[in-house]
């Protein structure tokens, strides 16, 4: 699954999910300039080209393949990840997905649900007993979680819409939703993760677990099941309007501010972020303790019906793609009509 890495390496190590497009792309040439930095993606090729990009450029970095829909090859990915021996300093949570049209994982739920939750919670629940302390664990959360977020409602979300782990990895959500396709897998993915890192940062302390709202980035590749006239007024017209509207960003701007909130040598732990790395709080709902608590162990019973398979004891194997016909489904985690947020 990964590849040799250089015997001179920088004292530290970034991991990254989503490293090829958008957000994640920008992000993970940040990163290189902190240290080694292990790319964690579904398309081998694209990753390679990311690696010898970072190469290019004189810095380190070292692939593994993977596909986040598919809790199997999240925990492979782990074990990999482990093998490499590296002095791990942060893990970044960004790949994420927001498809117009339903489809199902490896194990057959929710390929929204699947890869934006259940994917990095087994990821990140297998790494956390090899993780040094202090480790920073970040997620890339949305504000579309929120039903009292005004951009969003104007968008056409209705803010999460969870009922349990189990009706989420049905594709089932509490009615009354989104007018948007995708709009309550995508909110209420987001929102698990965000009470993941809720939970995470009570439950470990000697690790930080953080979370960031990226802002709405038009000029990344959110809009890849939009119609061709759409991706180009977002990519093209919109864009370059970004860095002067509130709430958005662009790839490049969140990039920076990703990996400077990532690196930050503090100990600040249970953090949402904004855009602009400021604090900022999420929904009445993912702020109840007892709702994140509910959320974690539906989740950990739910990941518990699948074998555990390779162990992180065991060298992983390259984890094929569920779906090769498909590009890496890996975004700038923002919905194709966002609520000028990500």
């Amino acid at each position: 699954m990964a590849e040799s890495i250089p015997t001179t390496l920088a004292a530290k190590a970034w991991i990254i999910t989503g490293p090829t497009s958008g957000i994640g792309h920008r992000t993970a040439l940040e990163l290189a300039k902190h240290g080694t930095v292990v790319l964690v993606g579904r398309d081998r090729g694209k990753l390679d080209e990311v690696e010898q990009e970072i190469r290019t450029q004189g810095g380190n970095a070292v692939s593994v393949v993977c596909d986040l829909s598919d809790v199997t090859s999240a925990r492979r990915a782990a074990a990999a990840i482990v093998a490499l021996d590296l002095p791990i300093a942060g893990l970044l949570n960004n790949a994420g997905i927001s498809p117009l049209r339903p489809f199902k994982s490896a194990q057959g739920w929710d390929g929204t649900f699947a890869t934006n939750h259940l994917g990095p919670f087994a990821l990140t629940e297998a790494l956390i007993p090899h993780l040094p302390d202090g480790t920073n664990v970040v997620f890339i959360c949305s504000a579309v979680e929120d039903p009292e977020r005004k951009p969003a409602v104007t968008a056409g979300f209705r803010g999460a819409r969870y009922i349990s782990a189990e009706a989420s990895a049905r594709g089932e959500w509490l009615p009354g939703g989104a007018s948007i396709p995708g709009g309550d897998a995508y909110a209420t993915s987001k929102q698990c993760n965000l009470a993941t890192v809720l939970a995470f940062a009570r439950e470990t302390p000697r690790l930080r677990f953080n979370a960031i709202e990226p802002g709405f980035s038009p000029g990344s590749n959110l809009g890849r099941d939009a119609n061709i006239a759409l991706r180009f007024l977002l990519k093209y017209v919109l864009s370059p309007f970004a860095p002067f509207i509130k709430y958005w960003s662009t790839p490049k701007r969140a990039g920076q501010m990703i990996a400077r909130v990532l690196t930050a040598d503090t100990n600040r732990t249970g953090t949402y972020y904004d855009e602009n790395g400021k604090p900022m709080v999420g929904s009445t709902q993912v702020r109840d303790t007892a709702f994140q608590d509910r959320v974690i162990a539906e989740t950990r019973a739910l990941l518990a019906t699948v074998p555990m398979g390779a162990t992180l004891t065991t060298l992983a194997v390259s984890a094929q793609p569920a779906r090769p016909s498909q590009d890496e489904q890996v975004r700038a985690d923002t919905p194709p009509i966002a609520d000028n947020r990500s």
